[in-house]
């Protein structure tokens, strides 16, 4: 291949010497600012979640019927995604659904009741969840053509976007009120596809003839029955890992300032110093493969962010609850992207966009189960939830171990 490489660059006129690199690290950087911009929005939402909350005078359980509507929009959006994908391609898909991002962000602020806020995260929901299956394929496709492990560099960046989205909410928490907030984050989301979007729409997505003609590249109606078990298994452990991220996300800033008792910038630095984990996880993901392995990497990152859960959800101080937090973002930061990029060995794209739509079905799903948890127990019990979960991804990335050869 580098030989290949280097008689392209010596061809004259440059046929696909410099061109294709130049075109693939274009796409690389703009895929990765919609990888941001998708945390970073989410993370403005979900640390403005108490306040709305406090807005609209819901409970617990309505809040987490409320929040279903994220999860409503997204599941719809993502059975219809893969096929707008392939009508008008996914970087078109990306760009469109970052625009209706951003201006959906605005809505939840202008709620005062919990049935008009479930309504405005339909559509939240719809643009998050379309934007994530996406991103994704797009990002898969890119790492087919670099055959390069950079998978967990796009989900280092959405958390450090979240990193960034969750900072700036906890600066901002007591100045601003979340209209205003909310609608900053609109302006700032529209202007960075303004940016970026014209890049993914300018080159298609690249094709690596070798996987055109391979069984698991083939559509997923064609899997065998074998197939369709292991990307379910890697899906399920993309779910155990994602309920967690979402349950943080929505719950954690509220376990903080309810439970206890920490001041509403506090309780927002939650989220941002869990995504600050995650994302220093991510950045180190490929060196971490390289020497543990994927079976290795999921145990590791599964028993990790169970242990860490459990002290973020029992802990009696909110700095304790905090350290949990980040052991608990260490270990969950690789465990989706193994698992998408082992669905993806055993069925290709179509196997990548399975395990990525239960896995975020997981994220959206999972804030919902918090909150009747929370009032039927408590919510620090019901936290604890995330660590049973993460404790079952590493059993199940155990039990999996040498699937990803099955064809």
């Amino acid at each position: 291949m580098p030989q290949l490489n280097k008689l392209r660059t010596a061809l004259p006129g440059g046929l696909g010497g410099n061109t294709a690199p130049l075109s693939s690290a274009r796409l690389r950087t703009a895929l990765t600012v919609f990888f941001a911009l998708d945390g970073f929005l989410f993370a403005g939402w979900v640390v403005r979640i108490p306040a709305i909350k406090q807005q609209t005078g819901a409970s617990a359980s309505t809040l987490g019927l409320a929040l279903l509507g994220v999860s409503a929009g997204a599941v719809v959006t993502m059975t219809l995604t893969g096929r707008l994908c392939h009508r008008f391609g996914s970087h078109a898909v990306t760009a469109a659904c970052a625009v209706l991002l951003s201006l959906s962000i605005a809505l939840p602020a202008q709620t005062h009741s919990a049935l008009s806020l479930g309504l405005v995260l339909l559509v939240f929901g719809a643009a998050y969840g379309g934007m994530n299956v996406a991103m994704n394929s797009a990002a898969v496709d890119l790492v087919s053509a670099l055959r390069r492990p950079v998978m967990p560099s796009f989900h280092a960046a959405f958390s450090l976007g979240g990193m960034l989205g969750a900072g700036l909410g906890g600066l901002v928490a007591g100045g601003l009120s979340p209209s205003t907030h909310l609608l900053v984050l609109t302006g700032i989301g529209l202007l960075v596809t303004a940016f970026a979007g014209p890049v993914l729409l300018r080159h298609p997505a690249p094709v690596v003839p070798e996987a055109v003609n391979t069984p698991a590249a083939g559509r997923p109606g064609r899997l065998s029955g074998r197939a369709r078990r292991v990307v379910l298994l890697f899906g399920v452990i993309a779910l155990c890992t994602a309920y967690g991220e979402g349950a943080l996300a929505d719950w954690g800033a509220l376990h903080l300032e309810q439970d206890l008792h920490a001041r509403p910038g506090v309780a927002a630095a939650g989220y941002s110093l869990f995504a600050l984990a995650m994302t220093a996880g991510r950045l180190s993901g490929t060196v971490l493969l390289e020497r543990l392995g994927q079976t290795r990497t999921l145990v590791a990152g599964g028993a990790t962010a169970a242990a860490g859960m459990l002290l973020g959800s029992l802990a009696p101080t909110a700095w304790l609850a905090l350290l949990g937090f980040a052991v608990t973002g260490l270990g969950l930061a690789n465990i989706f992207p193994v698992a998408v990029g082992r669905a993806g060995e055993v069925a290709g794209p179509g196997g990548v966009a399975a395990a990525s739509t239960l896995g975020y079905g997981g994220m959206l799903l999972g804030p919902p189960a918090i909150g009747f948890l929370a009032d039927w127990f408590s919510l620090p019990v019901a936290l604890t939830t995330v660590a049973v979960l993460a404790g079952a991804a590493a059993v199940l990335g155990y039990g999996a171990r040498g699937a990803a050869q099955a064809r």
